[in-house]
């Protein structure tokens, strides 16, 4: 029996682009495999992908976390009712910590995305 998955799916902006999906094909080779990886291991395992791959950052935001060498790259993503992960964008990590500012960013994307649902459901 196979198991259940998770449906991938990537925030569009109201101009249509898709930030997370642009910076995943930006990527370099190597890092752009990494992602892609991990990405269809978050599809498999869901809510149970921790580090190194997976962690939460804050309100229901999480990232994707690969490293090639010393690059770090993150793309952060919410999860959805029925099985559905949204990926809302990636950076280059280039700190520590993950920025104050991405988490910000993935939260408004979040609010927009739901926003936009919730009036197609109307």
């Amino acid at each position: 029996m196979q198991e259940e998955v998770f449906h991938i799916d990537f925030y569009d902006k109201k101009d249509k682009t898709r930030p997370a999906e642009d910076f995943i094909a930006a990527l370099p080779p190597k890092m752009k495999a990494k992602v892609i990886r991990i990405v269809n291991m978050l599809r498999v395992n869901g809510s149970e992908l921790r580090e190194p791959y997976s962690k939460h950052l804050d309100d229901g935001i999480f990232e994707i976390r690969a490293q090639v060498g010393s690059e770090n790259s993150r793309v952060l993503y919410f999860f959805m009712i029925g099985k559905k992960i949204v990926l809302t964008h990636g950076f280059v990590k280039k700190t520590p910590k993950t920025p104050p500012s991405e988490i910000i960013r993935a939260k408004k994307y979040r609010e927009e995305y739901l926003s936009r649902k919730e009036q197609k459901n109307e």
